[in-house]
Order: structure tokens, then sequence, then C-alpha cells
């Protein structure tokens, strides 16, 4: 008898215990993970959602965009210098050659030039003749003050020695132009010295040939401790930039490191075949890495108003429209169309559909997206 009883109890504890589990699977199975009540979405007590839902306010900054543009490195022009021949004649000597450094008043070349030394015979001239003018001049004085000599004898001697200075300053002037600063050549030699510091960035002289054309390049120097990077930047978006302006830049020599530089410069002018104008952009070369003609891509930073910023996990595609889920009130959410500004690195900015102090589902949203 005992035996049996012991036997009910059991029963009757394990049809309680599968009684208590079933309740507790039909009140699970009751609570849904959201409902729907006329597009807006509630998520109740018991939900599983409400341990997977993160939900934040959207963030306004004022963040730069940044816009990207091809460009290319380029020698600044008001630190770029052409070597001319001063005068026509062969060039006996080069002393430099295509990208070497030179510094300020380096010989470069040796011109062996019949006018340079008729600039010395000029010089030559104008001394003898203002040495006579000098001695004719203090005879008249002599005999004037003795009494033999009329006033217009004196005032001839004068203005005879008058042109003679005047000749021999216009002479040495001439021959200080052709010759190198405080240095001594022959007769016939043109010492072409360096203008500035640099580097030689183009040559189109050799030692034995002829420099018969005055307005010809013999060599460029150019100073590369800065260069330009000039980006060229189309018609629909010149307004944007402007000077002062961040800019980034990435050459394909150094895929791994951003250069950093400010515009200095756009200008007025388009270009009629691409109707791009050049924007250039200043930037820092000690090292003498930014080397002209090489490619680069820019990023200017193209400042804009405060605007709405959300993350990328907030964003939910529907069908074509990229949409958020949007608090309404404590755990229910209502969904928004956003429209989208320019992509960005970080987070989505956000033109339309957005406010400040929205809240957002910004991770599990696609949990709500079904």
């Amino acid at each position: 008898m005992l035996h049996r009883l012991s036997r009910v109890f059991i029963a009757l504890a394990i049809s309680a215990s599968l009684a208590a589990c079933s309740h507790r699977e039909s009140e699970q199975a009751a609570t849904p993970a959201f409902v729907d009540d006329h597009g807006v979405l509630r998520v109740p007590d018991g939900s599983p959602l409400r341990k997977e839902l993160v939900i934040a306010p959207v963030e306004m900054r004022e963040a730069p965009h940044a816009m990207q543009f091809p460009a290319t490195v380029e020698a600044d022009p008001t630190r770029t210098a052409n070597v001319l021949a001063p005068l026509t004649g062969r060039i006996a000597e080069l002393k430099v050659g295509l990208g070497d450094h030179v510094t300020r008043n380096q010989l470069l070349a040796v011109i062996d030039s019949g006018d340079m030394a008729q600039a010395y015979a000029d010089v030559a001239k104008a001394t003898d003749a203002l040495a006579l003018a000098k001695k004719a001049l203090d005879r008249a004085r002599g005999v004037q003050q003795a009494g033999g000599n009329a006033v217009k004898d004196l005032e001839t001697a004068q203005s005879n020695y008058n042109q003679a200075v005047a000749e021999m300053d216009r002479a040495q002037a001439r021959l200080r132009s052709l010759s190198a600063e405080g240095q001594q050549s022959a007769a016939r030699s043109i010492r072409v010295t360096a203008p500035m510091s640099g580097y030689v960035t183009a040559l189109s002289a050799a030692a034995g040939t002829y420099a018969n054309d005055t307005s010809a390049v013999l060599m460029t120097i150019s100073d590369l401790d800065s260069v330009w990077i000039t980006a060229n930047v189309p018609e629909a978006e010149v307004g944007h930039i402007a000077k002062g302006q961040v800019v980034d830049a990435v050459l394909s020599a150094y895929p791994d490191q951003v250069f950093h530089g400010q515009v200095g410069f756009v200008s007025q002018v388009l270009q009629s075949d691409t109707r791009r104008d050049m924007v250039r952009a200043v930037f820092a070369n000690a090292d003498g890495r930014l080397k002209p003609n090489m490619f680069a891509n820019a990023s200017i930073a193209v400042p804009q108003p405060a605007q709405v910023f959300v993350p990328d996990s907030a964003l939910l595609m529907n069908n074509d429209s990229t949409t958020v889920f949007v608090e309404v009130s404590s755990w229910a959410f209502a969904r928004r169309t956003v429209e989208l500004s320019y992509d960005e690195t970080a987070g989505a900015r956000v033109l339309k559909g957005l406010k400040a102090g929205d809240r957002v589902v910004v991770k599990g949203g696609v949990l709500l997206n079904d």
C-alpha cells in the first residue's frame, strides 16, 4: 500500500512539472517579437528584441566633406628660374648636369663670346676717352683762369667731360650685367651663374655648341623645397573650393602615405578643352620626395554646415529607399525614409529625414525589417 502511494505522488509531481513547462512555453509563444500597430512597430515586454536592439540619438556635427580630384605635382613658378645666355657665343664649359643640385651664384657654364670682348673693349675706350676729356677740362680751366681762354671753350670742355663720364658709366654697367656677380673672367668669357639654389630640372645646352639665341633657355633651376600639387576640378565643383582649404594628397609612388597641404591658388579661368579649373595647393617638400610630374589624388576638405550623422549600421534598405527606424515612444519605432548627402568614411551624413534630437535604432534594426 505504501509503495503504491509513493508511485502516485511521483506521478502527480511529474504531471505538475510538465504542466508548468507547458505554461511557460505557451507564454513565450504568446509574446510576439514586435507588433505592427498601423505602421508603428511596438516591442512588448518579454520580447527577445529588447535585448537585441540598441537605440541612440543622432549626432549633429560640422564635418568637412572630402572631395576627390586627380592631380599632378608641379614646381612652384615663384621658385623656378630659367637661365639664359646674356650674349651669343660658344659654350666652352658646362659645369652641371640634369638633376644636379646647385647653390646661388654657383658657376653653371662658361661662354666664349665676341660680344663679351666688345663689352670689355667699350669699357677700355670709355676709360681712355674719359681720361682725355679730364685732361682737356683741366687745361681749359687753367687757361681760363690765366685770362687766355674764352668761357665757351671751358663750357665745351666741361660738356665733353660729362659725356665721357656718362659713356664710362654705361659701358661699365653693361659689363657688370654680363659678368657673374663678384667674379672676374677673361675678356671673351661669360661666366653664367645660378640665380638661385635648387635643382637643374631642364637642360638644353651642351659643351661645344653655340648659344645663338639669347631668348632660348639654357637650363631651368627649381627650388623644390616647396611644390604645388595641381588638381583638375570640374566646373560644377569649382564653387566649393577656396583658398586656404586643407588638401590631403596620396601619390602613386607612396600609396600608404598621406601628404598635407593647403589651397594656395584657384585659377580664374577654366581650361577651354576640359572645362576644368586648375586648383593649386602648396606642399612642403624638404625631403624632395614630391617630384614634378608625379600623379596624385587630391582630397580637398570642403566646409559643410552642421548636419545629422548616423552610424552605417542604422541604415536599412526598403525596396529602393534607404530607411532608419526612429523611436516615437518607449520601445515603439516608425520607419522613416532618409536622403543621404555625401559618402563619408565614418558614419552617414543625412540630408533629409532626420533632425536633431531624434533617436534611432543603431543596432539590430534588421530584425524589425521583416
